[in-house]
């Protein structure tokens, strides 16, 4: 089985195509809508790592986010944040709050699976990834 990834992502269309992406690619993936709940829901899944979008309902995904990394449970669990806000000082934000790495919408299908590896495994092991040999 390969890593399980939460994907909190409230835009269904998107939500289908990157789970589809990613369990292609060997990824244990679950996905998730609400920025209100995604904290319980992280702590209920324990994922590997979670791809969080910036704009969700309930909550947003800076401040979901800001409470995983003062969280001594969470504050190492990778976060790439996925988002349609490409200006560099929304960038900077997620970055300083402890985020992984930042894609912007749209992205292609090799970036997502790339970077999410990446964040997944910094190091490279791709034993420790969804990525298959």
């Amino acid at each position: 089985m390969g890593a399980r990834v939460l994907l909190v992502e409230d835009e269904a269309n998107i939500l289908e195509a990157i789970s589809f992406l990613l369990s292609r690619d060997g990824w244990e993936v679950h996905g998730h809508g609400n920025g209100g709940t995604a904290l319980e829901t992280i702590a209920r899944l324990k994922p590997d790592v979670v791809v969080l979008d910036v704009m969700l309902p309930g909550r947003s995904g800076l401040d979901i986010l800001r409470d995983l990394r003062a969280d001594p449970a969470t504050e190492r669990l990778p976060v790439l944040m996925l988002t349609a806000k490409g200006q560099a000082k929304d960038r900077d934000m997620a970055l300083a709050l402890g985020a992984n790495a930042y894609l912007t919408k749209p992205f292609s299908n090799a970036e997502m699976l790339e970077t999410l590896r990446h964040v997944a495994d910094p190091d490279g092991d791709p034993s420790s990834t969804g990525s298959t040999p």
